[in-house]
């Protein structure tokens, strides 16, 4: 562009104007990609000084990786111009003199001059507006997220809700029934010779009370644990002896021609905390046991190696439908097969819990109609 052209644009009382005090950026541009004018504004963005623009492609404000292919773009503009905001959808970026690259907006215009085409970009630098709209778009991310698992909670309450007047209607109502059937047959069995018959409905009472005794215990146990009020008090015992005092308490449950066969393999001590692991030991094999029927055998081994204990607890019981086993630690969950078998829901929720005071895992596999293992992995100390 000759001396004389850029005279005759810049005396232009109005332009003049436009171009110094603009608050956006403002680059005249030849067809041959070439800065013929740059505004103060583009002086402050970029960090140039006037003289180091003019005569300079265009392509020294773009960042490296795009000037190929921006120098294509630039040709096609002059060939087909009109005003249009460049890279529509696109997030554009330029590059200041030091190599800093920040994003931006450019509109663009054309017009001729001297028979000569020209090109007019207006650029605005939208790094605030950008932090902004991430800023808004990661706050309302996090709050959909917020309302989503508030969503999810109250759903899940709802359901545990649904669960547990289910089940204790159910739980509740059978000993309460028992108790009441069995106090008024007592009344009835006043002579000597009904002796018998009485003992019978005392035991089916006290049998009914320790039922109710024992949905009472997982609760209280439930509360203490969402409240983070369970204690670890760990001491060294033989795991071992204490195992078979374990087995021997659940001989008075086992049913008829059911066995529980233990095996054992490394150093037994363990320093641990008992009333907790007999809670863990109690409720996996009282459910193996539950779960089983007559004649089956229920097969308990512990291996200690490398400070670990490996405890696995296998049963030949009903198992758990496949579509189920996700759901089997929740709280009041019980499978769709155990509808006449007595339970809670609660057992296997706390057991986890314990497991993890413990700084031990729990998993288990199961297959309906074959029964189901649990293994439990936790510290010798």
């Amino acid at each position: 562009m000759t001396e004389h052209s850029t005279l005759s644009l810049e005396s232009e009382a109005g332009f003049r104007a436009l171009f110094e005090y603009a608050t956006v950026g403002i680059l005249v541009i030849s067809a041959d990609g070439r800065i013929e004018l740059a505004n103060p504004c583009i002086e402050k963005l970029f960090g140039y000084k006037n003289a180091e623009l003019i005569g300079q492609l265009v392509e020294v404000l773009i960042p490296e990786a795009f000037r190929h292919n921006h120098v294509h773009h630039r040709d096609g503009y002059f060939n087909t111009p009109k005003a249009r905001p460049m890279g529509y959808g696109l997030s554009l970026y330029a590059r200041k003199k030091d190599g800093f690259e920040f994003p931006v907006e450019i509109s663009l215009g054309h017009y001729q001059l001297d028979d000569q085409q020209m090109a007019v970009a207006f650029v605005t630098d939208i790094t605030e507006s950008k932090r902004s709209q991430e800023e808004l778009e990661a706050r309302v991310k996090e709050r959909t997220l917020e309302l989503t698992q508030s969503l999810e909670r109250e759903k899940e309450l709802n359901d545990m809700k649904t669960r547990f007047v289910s089940m204790a209607s159910h739980e509740f109502r059978t000993p309460l029934s028992a108790i009441l059937s069995s106090l008024s047959l007592i009344d009835s069995y006043s002579t000597e010779d009904q002796q018998e018959k009485r003992k019978k409905h005392i035991e089916r009472i006290k049998s009914s009370v320790k039922n109710l005794t024992a949905i009472l215990n997982d609760f209280l146990l439930l509360d203490k644990a969402e409240q983070g009020k369970l204690e670890i008090n760990k001491e060294w015992f033989d795991l071992a002896e204490f195992t078979g005092d374990i087995i021997e308490e659940l001989n008075g449950i086992r049913k008829t021609g059911q066995q529980i066969e233990f095996h054992q393999t490394g150093e037994m001590e363990i320093l641990q905390d008992k009333k907790i692991l007999r809670n863990i030991f109690l409720n996996l094999l009282s459910n193996a046991v539950k779960y089983s029927p007559e004649g089956k055998t229920i097969h308990f081994s512990i291996e200690i190696k490398q400070k670990t204990v490996f405890v696995e607890i296998k049963d030949e019981g009903i198992g758990i439908p496949e579509q189920e086993q996700q759901n089997l630690f929740g709280k009041f969950y019980r499978a769709s097969n155990v509808n006449n078998i007595q339970g809670t829901g609660l057992g296997l929720n706390i057991v986890k819990r314990y497991v993890e005071l413990l700084d031990g895992t729990i998993t288990f596999t199961s297959k309906q109609g074959l029964g189901t293992t649990f293994i439990v992995e936790f510290p010798q100390k």
